[in-house]
């Protein structure tokens, strides 16, 4: 069984693409594989979730427990492929699929026998977008995370919260057309960076860390944001996207080197740039490099969007997928996102997401900002009106519905729920509704 971090190549095969790659070559490369344009046809999604004891979800769950649970799940057929975080938490990543409905349906299904195996294990997949009690640690034990960890503590604990205590809704689409308008790859890529702070506002499901509150709704975005700009901060929205994105993997750190046995070397403040200027990185060291960045928006040729918090219930997750498949992939509630958040654009300047002042007010604050929240208010109206004419039924269309009535038009996001409850039971064991 892989893992997400693999993505579409194997990081731990070091045997291929050997050739030393030149600056200009990386250069070309990146802006020939990561933007791959035409027509808006296909949507993905990955869902990362947490596994807590069914029963009794504040004790943790041990490393034989959650090794015989995915040995379980080895032999449930699924349609997605299911992978493993360096702390235990699951992930499905659906197939490309040429509709919201189809890969609703598919990665549904998939659920469905995931909980009912993991439930004869007494288990249960839990959808908060940082678990609450837990400390991090670590499940899988591998080089690559190795590495990762030792890299991502120069930074301080928040890599390690990241890893291994951290989920989330990943809504992968079609970069775009060519040419520009509402579905252009250009628009597509600055919508992304903007009406992005509003989804991770809208959805924001993660006030604890470590059994407290932290004074924010995502706590998951903050932990993102102290990791830092090199790892997980956006280029600068002021070129083409193409060259931007080229430039920004150049001059982000690299992580580690891989062998092919033994630890993996993790430099100090070497640029991939500067590596193709004094040591010869080769395509797959390119490949590799290009995964360990985290930006809030990722370019693999589609656009994965990676801001989204893990969300409650069984299918709470439905909700920003439609709503932000609605908003990019129809033409008409494109447009009208676009005019919605162009007044936010004034509050990120001057640095890239998440590290501005528009993307920290919504990880933050949530919809209590007024201006998130009038933005939201539009841009869920435009996806409900949208989700028809992209094939969405009615099931779809009441779940976006209540989740806009419930939380949108009140200002409210998923941790203030949690918040709410753990005010509520002040007096009892810290956090013990939580889930409720």
């Amino acid at each position: 069984m892989s893992d997400s971090a693999s993505d579409s190549t194997d990081p731990t095969d070091c045997t291929e693409h050997r050739d030393p790659l030149s600056e200009a070559e990386v250069e070309a490369l990146v802006r020939g594989i990561c933007f791959k344009t035409g027509p808006p046809t296909t949507v993905g999604i990955e869902l990362e979730w947490l596994i807590h004891e069914l029963r009794s979800p504040r004790l943790p769950v041990t490393p034989e427990r959650l090794e015989a649970a995915y040995a379980a799940l080895e032999s449930v057929p699924l349609g997605s492929a299911l992978t493993v975080e360096p702390g235990g938490q699951l992930e499905l990543s659906s197939p490309p699929a040429a509709s919201l409905t189809e890969v609703v349906d598919t990665v549904s299904a998939d659920l469905t026998a995931v909980r009912a195996a993991l439930r004869e294990q007494d288990l249960t997949l839990v959808g908060l977008g940082t678990d609450p009690w837990r400390t991090p640690r670590r499940f899988l034990r591998e080089p690559r995370y190795d590495a990762m960890e030792a890299c991502l503590d120069r930074t301080g604990p928040a890599g390690r919260a990241m890893m291994c205590t951290s989920a989330s809704v990943q809504v992968c689409l079609d970069a775009g057309h060519e040419e520009p308008g509402p579905l252009g790859h250009g628009r597509r890529w600055w919508l992304a960076h903007t009406l992005g702070a509003v989804l991770m506002a809208a959805f924001a499901n993660s006030p604890f860390l470590r059994g407290a509150p932290t004074g924010w709704r995502s706590s998951r975005q903050l932990l993102w944001m102290e990791i830092g700009a090199g790892r997980a901060g956006a280029p600068a929205l002021d070129g083409d996207p193409r060259e931007t994105w080229a430039r920004h993997v150049l001059d982000a750190p690299v992580m580690c080197v891989r062998r092919d046995s033994g630890p993996w070397d993790v430099p100090e403040r070497l640029t991939f740039r500067e590596w193709t200027r004094t040591g010869s990185p080769t395509r797959a060291d390119l490949d590799y490099h290009l995964t360990t960045l985290f930006p809030p928006v990722r370019p693999r040729g589609h656009l994965e969007l990676r801001m989204i918090d893990a969300q409650s219930g069984e299918d709470g997750w439905t909700v920003p997928v439609a709503v932000t498949t609605a908003l990019f992939d129809d033409q008409q509630a494109a447009e009208t996102a676009y005019r919605a958040v162009k007044p936010l654009a004034e509050r990120a300047e001057p640095l890239p997401a998440p590290h501005n002042p528009l993307w920290i007010d919504a990880a933050r604050d949530g919809l209590t900002d007024p201006e998130l929240r009038e933005a939201a208010e539009i841009c869920f109206a435009a996806a409900l009106e949208a989700l028809p004419r992209i094939g969405a039924g009615p099931a779809l269309v009441d779940a976006v519905t209540a989740y806009r009535d419930r939380y949108v038009l009140t200002g409210r996001t998923p941790a203030d729920d949690q918040l709410d409850r753990l005010r509520g039971t002040e007096t009892r064991a810290h956090g013990k509704d939580l889930l409720s």
